[in-house]
C-alpha cells in the first residue's frame, strides 16, 4: 500500500520536477562539443552544471537522508565537489574543461538515477523537515546554475571565431521602442528594515542565509533614476572619452581596464558595416548597436558601471536604497529567462520605477558583508555564502537569463568588481 504524501511534499516534489526539467531545456540547443568549452576562468562547461548540480543534491540530501541511497559513481563525490572544502580534495576550476571523461550520457544518467532518488524520498511519506529545506535550497541553487548556463555558454559562443548563435530569434524586437527618459523617483528615506527572518516552523519558505537577519538601517533621503541606462546612453560615455578619463575612475578600476584592454563593454565589438560603427553579440548572434540602442546596457564590470555614474553627474546607489525602493513595488514581474528574449529590453513608459526587477543585475556601491547577527548555515553548507564576504561588490534585481521564481527584493548577488560576464547594468542614483 503506497503511503499519502503530504501536500506540501506533493508541492515540493511537483517544482523538482519543473526546476529539473527546465535545465535540460536549456541545453537543447547545445551540440556535445558545445558542453564542453570553458572560455574563461570565471565560467564552467554546461557539462560540469549538469553533473554540479545533480552532485548538490547527492551529497546534502541522498547521502544523509536516504539510508539505501547507492551513489551513481564513487568518484563524482570529489569530481564535481565545487568548493565545499569541508568535503575534502576537488579538482581546479579551470581544469573542468578536460573533463572529457565522463562522458555526457554518463552525466545525463546521473541526473536520471538523482531525480529518481529524489523523487523515492519524497515519496516515501516520511520526509524529515531539513530533508526538504534542503531540497528546496537545491533548487535555488540549481536556479543559479540555469543562470549561470546561459552567460557562461555566451561567453564561449562569443569566443568562437564564428560568432554562432545559442538560439535563433528577432532579439532586436527589444529594441524597436524608445526608452522613455530619464526621470528621478525621490523617497524619503528614514529608518527602515532591510532583509528579512524566517520561521524555522515554515519548511517552504526560503531565502539565503546572507539575506538574514532583517535589521534596521538608516537611509538620508535619496532619488533613483526610473530606469536602467541604455546602449545609446553608454555609447556617449565612450565617445566622449570615458575610457580615457582618469578622473572618473577608481585606481583599481582605471589599472585593471587598461591591464584588460577594455574601451567598451563586454561583447561590444568595432563594426564600420554598422551606422553607430559597433556590434554587439547577443545569445542570438551578432546584431548591430543601433537595433539595440534603446536597451538596457548590460556586461559592465562595477569599475565601468562607477566611471558612467560618475560621468552623469551621479553615482551608484546603496543595495540599502536599492531594496528600500524595490519594496514599494507591488510585484517582482520584469524580463526574465522565461520571456525567452535572452536580452535586455526597452524600458516601457509610465510613472515610477522600471525595470527594477529582471533585464540586468544592477550594481550598488555596497560591499559584500554579513548583516548585523549574520550566521552561515551550519557544516559544509556554511561554506555557501559566507566565505565569500572579501573584495566583493552587491548586485541586486536578476536579469533577463534568471528564472523568475528565484527572485525577490532582499536578494544579495555577488562578483568581484571586475566581472563582466555576467547580464550586468546600472541604475543611477543621487
Amino acid at each position: 500500500m503506497m503511503t499519502a504524501v503530504e501536500p506540501s511534499v506533493s508541492n515540493l516534489l511537483q517544482r523538482f520536477g519543473i526546476v529539473r526539467a527546465a535545465t535540460m531545456k536549456l541545453i537543447e540547443p547545445l551540440t556535445s562539443e558545445d558542453l564542453m568549452v570553458q572560455s574563461s576562468p570565471d565560467a564552467s562547461p554546461v557539462k560540469w552544471h549538469l553533473a554540479h548540480t545533480s552532485w548538490f543534491f547527492e551529497t546534502f540530501v541522498l547521502r544523509e537522508f536516504l539510508s539505501a541511497y547507492q551513489a551513481f559513481h564513487p568518484d563524482f563525490y570529489w569530481l564535481f565537489n565545487s568548493y565545499y572544502n569541508a568535503l575534502g580534495e576537488m579538482p581546479e576550476k579551470k581544469l573542468r574543461s578536460s573533463f572529457s571523461r565522463p562522458p555526457v550520457d554518463a552525466i545525463l544518467a546521473y541526473r536520471v538515477h538523482v531525480d529518481a532518488a529524489i523523487a523515492g524520498l519524497l515519496e516515501s511519506g516520511s520526509v524529515p523537515d531539513e530533508a526538504q529545506r534542503r531540497i528546496v535550497l537545491g533548487l535555488e541553487h540549481e536556479q543559479q546554475h540555469q543562470e549561470l548556463i546561459a552567460t557562461d555558454i555566451k561567453h564561449a559562443l562569443f569566443t568562437n571565431p564564428l560568432h554562432p548563435a545559442y538560439i535563433e530569434s528577432k532579439a532586436g524586437e527589444a529594441g524597436e521602442a524608445i526608452a522613455p527618459p530619464i526621470e528621478w523617483v525621490s523617497f524619503e528615506g528614514g529608518l527602515t528594515q532591510i532583509g528579512l527572518d524566517l520561521d524555522p516552523a515554515e519548511v517552504e519558505a526560503f531565502a539565503f542565509d546572507n539575506e538574514t537577519p532583517r535589521h534596521s538601517v538608516f537611509l538620508v533621503p535619496y532619488s533613483l533614476s526610473n530606469r536602467l541606462v541604455t546602449c545609446a546612453e553608454y555609447l556617449a560615455f565612450i565617445e566622449q572619452d570615458g575610457y580615457a578619463r582618469p578622473e572618473l575612475w577608481l585606481s583599481e578600476g582605471w589599472s585593471k581596464m587598461r591591464e584588460e584592454g577594455w574601451e567598451a563593454p563586454l561583447y561590444w565589438t568595432r563594426d564600420k558595416a554598422t551606422k553607430s560603427g559597433w556590434s554587439i553579440y547577443t545569445l542570438h548572434g551578432m546584431m548591430p548597436l543601433e537595433e539595440l540602442s534603446e536597451t538596457a546596457v548590460c556586461h559592465l564590470s562595477f569599475f565601468e558601471a562607477d566611471a558612467y555614474a560618475r560621468w552623469a553627474g551621479c553615482r551608484l546607489p546603496t543595495e540599502f536604497e536599492w531594496e528600500h525602493a524595490a519594496s514599494t513595488l507591488k510585484s517582482t514581474a520584469g524580463n526574465f529567462i522565461e520571456s525567452h528574449l535572452l536580452h535586455t529590453s526597452t524600458a516601457p513608459s509610465g510613472a515610477g520605477l522600471k525595470q527594477v526587477f529582471g533585464d540586468t543585475w544592477e550594481w550598488t556601491s555596497s560591499g559584500y558583508t554579513g548583516y548585523p547577527g549574520y550566521k552561515p548555515l551550519p557544516g559544509a553548507l556554511g561554506e555557501y555564502n559566507g566565505k565569500f564576504m572579501s573584495s566583493q561588490v552587491i548586485l541586486r534585481g536578476g536579469s533577463c537569463v534568471t528564472p523568475a521564481s528565484h527572485i525577490r527584493p532582499t536578494y544579495r548577488n555577488f562578483f568581484p568588481p571586475a566581472t563582466r560576464w555576467q547580464f550586468s547594468g546600472l541604475r543611477l542614483a543621487r
